[in-house]
């Protein structure tokens, strides 16, 4: 089994948080997929930016305010 790390986006809101995990990769398998720490990883910072929570979410993650720009 082999395994790279990447770079997944979280976006709820006005947030996004830049969240590292590692992808795996089995032959025969539905490939590339997460780890089942990694895809609680990702449900915890997406609930803590649904509640506002930037603390817990920067907790594993680098987290970012996005601002609307005029047309």
């Amino acid at each position: 089994m082999k395994s790279r790390n990447r770079t997944k986006l979280v976006h709820e809101g006005q947030y996004v948080a830049e969240v590292e995990v590692e992808l795996l990769e089995a032959e025969g398998a539905w490939s590339p997929y997460l780890s089942v720490e990694d895809a609680y990883k990702l449900d915890d910072i997406r609930e803590a930016l649904r509640a506002g929570n930037i603390i817990a979410a920067s907790k594993h993650s680098k987290v970012y305010t996005l601002t609307p720009v005029a047309s």
